[in-house]
Formats: C-alpha cells, sequence, structure tokens
C-alpha cells in the first residue's frame, strides 16, 4: 500500500512521461508543480517505487518510466476525468454498416491513435426482402434487416424465373414472414412447401438458405488510423513493436476477444499491454466500451494507442463516441 507522498510522486512522474515520452528523473520532478520534497527523498521513494515494479529504468538512462503495473495503479486509482473538456463530434443516423465505418474514423480523428469498432453481428431476421432477376438462373437476394442494414446475395437457381414471379415471391415472404428469425422461415417453409407452387416454394427456400452461414459469422472489426502509430516515437523508433501492432489489427483476433471480453463489462474499460494475455503487443494500451442499440448491447468500440497514452482525453472520446453510435443505430418507439 503506498503512502500518499508516494502516490503523488508516482502521478506526477506518469503524467510527465505521458506528456514528453523521455524517462523522469529526480532532478526533473524537484521542479514540478506541487511535489515540495528534497532531492533525496524523491530518490528514496523513486528507489521504493521501483522496488514494488510501478517504475523501472530504462536502458542504462537515470530516469524513470511507469511499468505495466505503474500503468493500472494509475490508471485504476488516480485518474480524474475533467467534464470541462468537451470533445465534439457528430455521427448522422445512417445504413448501420456506414454508422460503424464513420464511428472508427471518428475515434481515429479525435484520438490520433487507431479506432476501432466491433460492428454488431448480422440480424438473423429481415424487416423487408426483395429479388431482383440479373441474368438467367442468376438473382440478386435483397435482405433489410429490423436495424435498417442492407445486405444483398446472389442467388444461383436451377430454373429461370420472370421478375412478375419474383415479385410475387418478395410480397408473400413479407406478408407472412417479415420480423421472424431465418431459421423459424426455414422451418414453416418446410412444413408449407407442399401447398405452394413449386417454382415459387424453391425459390423462397433457396432466398432463406442462402443466409444461412451467415447467421453465425463472427462480429466485424472495422479499424480506422493504424498509420497514426507511425507518428508515436514509441513505435516510430521500434520497428519490432510497429511490426508487431500492425500483425495484430491485420489479423483482428485478439482485438475481438478483447472487445467481447469489453461487452461484458459495464462502462470504460482498460487494457494496458502486458498486463494481460488479451493484447500480446507490450507498448499497446485500450480504452474500450461498449455500445446499445434501443438499450441493449451490441457491440464494443475503443481507441489503441500507445501506453503513454493521454488515457483521461481517451476515456471522453470513448464515451462520447459510444453515446453517439447509441443514438445513430437506435430507433425511436
Amino acid at each position: 500500500m503506498l503512502d500518499d507522498r508516494a502516490r503523488l510522486l508516482l502521478k506526477t512522474l506518469v503524467e510527465r512521461y505521458i506528456a514528453d515520452g523521455h524517462p523522469v528523473g529526480s532532478r526533473a520532478l524537484t521542479q514540478a508543480p506541487g511535489l515540495d520534497f528534497s532531492p533525496a527523498t524523491i530518490r528514496n521513494v523513486m528507489a521504493d517505487l521501483e522496488g514494488l515494479g510501478l517504475i523501472a529504468s530504462p536502458y542504462t538512462s537515470a530516469g524513470r518510466i511507469p511499468t505495466a503495473k505503474g500503468y493500472r495503479l494509475f490508471v485504476d486509482t488516480m485518474l480524474t476525468v475533467d467534464p470541462d473538456q468537451v470533445v465534439s463530434a457528430e455521427i448522422a443516423p445512417e445504413q448501420p454498416q456506414k454508422v460503424i465505418t464513420s464511428a472508427a474514423g471518428v475515434l481515429s480523428e479525435l484520438s490520433q491513435y487507431v479506432g476501432v469498432v466491433q460492428a454488431p453481428r448480422k440480424s438473423s431476421s429481415f424487416r423487408h426482402i426483395e429479388f431482383l432477376r440479373l441474368s438467367e438462373k442468376r438473382i440478386l437476394l435483397i435482405l433489410v434487416s429490423p436495424e435498417g442494414d442492407v445486405q444483398n446475395r446472389v442467388i444461383f437457381t436451377e430454373s429461370d424465373y420472370s421478375q412478375s414471379q419474383l415479385i410475387e415471391t418478395a410480397n408473400y415472404l413479407n406478408a407472412h414472414y417479415a420480423g421472424l428469425a431465418m431459421e423459424q422461415v426455414r422451418q414453416l417453409l418446410r412444413k408449407e412447401v407442399d401447398s405452394l407452387r413449386d417454382e415459387i416454394a424453391a425459390l423462397m427456400l433457396a432466398a432463406v438458405n442462402v443466409d444461412e452461414d451467415a447467421q453465425e459469422a463472427p462480429h466485424e472489426l472495422v479499424i480506422a488510423g493504424e498509420r497514426n502509430l507511425l507518428a508515436v516515437s514509441d513505435f516510430s523508433n521500434d520497428m519490432t513493436n510497429l511490426r508487431r501492432a500492425f500483425d495484430l489489427f491485420e489479423q483482428k483476433t485478439q482485438i475481438l476477444h478483447l472487445l467481447e471480453n469489453s461487452n461484458r463489462a459495464e462502462g470504460v474499460q482498460i487494457y494496458i499491454g502486458g498486463e494481460s494475455q488479451l493484447l500480446s503487443v507490450e507498448e499497446l494500451s485500450v480504452v474500450s466500451t461498449p455500445y446499445q442499440v434501443n438499450g441493449k448491447v451490441v457491440g464494443t468500440l475503443g481507441v489503441i494507442g500507445p501506453k503513454r497514452m493521454p488515457y483521461e482525453k481517451m476515456i471522453q472520446i470513448v464515451g462520447i463516441t459510444s453515446k453517439l453510435v447509441s443514438n445513430a443505430l437506435s430507433h425511436p418507439k
């Protein structure tokens, strides 16, 4: 347990390192506002903090930098968010995919790091369905989800259909099955197939079966601003960490697992590189929070950046973006 003096010194050291990225020495701390301690006292407290694994000396530098453990203590117990530092942004209500893409861009632009958004899983039901004849035995299936997302599928059929037959089929599906889960529609159609005309029944079954595999698809991950890390000295001076970061963005699996984990938590979550198997790149941290559609959590968004990111500002950015996305995707009742 740290005493007040050690907590104040650690807080000052972390804030100074976040601000300029250079190891912080005892001389710099003696000149810091609010630290009215002697140089000897500061050196002794820094030695204690290093012994606890909260700060470390990189290479042969006389200064100290926070460790992942030190960042975690700072984030959990010393971080204060200034409500007067308002971050302004805007996301227009549009198709869900456009909202998600826009949100990733907003996160990247406001943070100057990497914005990530876990998109909601594709809906297993449809609000409206249409067919468009592309060529002989080739049909475009247009599905509109209850959230307004538009999905297109191409169907190859055994028989050729006229546009009037396609309209008739779409009208029947919209009148009888709109709003039902695709699996329900498949089961109902198989029971009713004998009472429907053969060619129309075959087209209906083709339409609902083409989407079967898509329903089990994982969340999509949208990433924006990866190149922003090139301007961060922690990465531009360390090509190994930079390559690892870009591998992480390309593979996406670890980020998705981390955001899935955030889905089950309330409020803003902070993951600091090196302290969790969820994030394999030592110098990266993630600030994330869930977003909702009509009061239900459907995904998570966040900012990925260096461990020495300004956490107060990142918390505010992800919090505001979460509200913007929730508002843009939700429908008034």
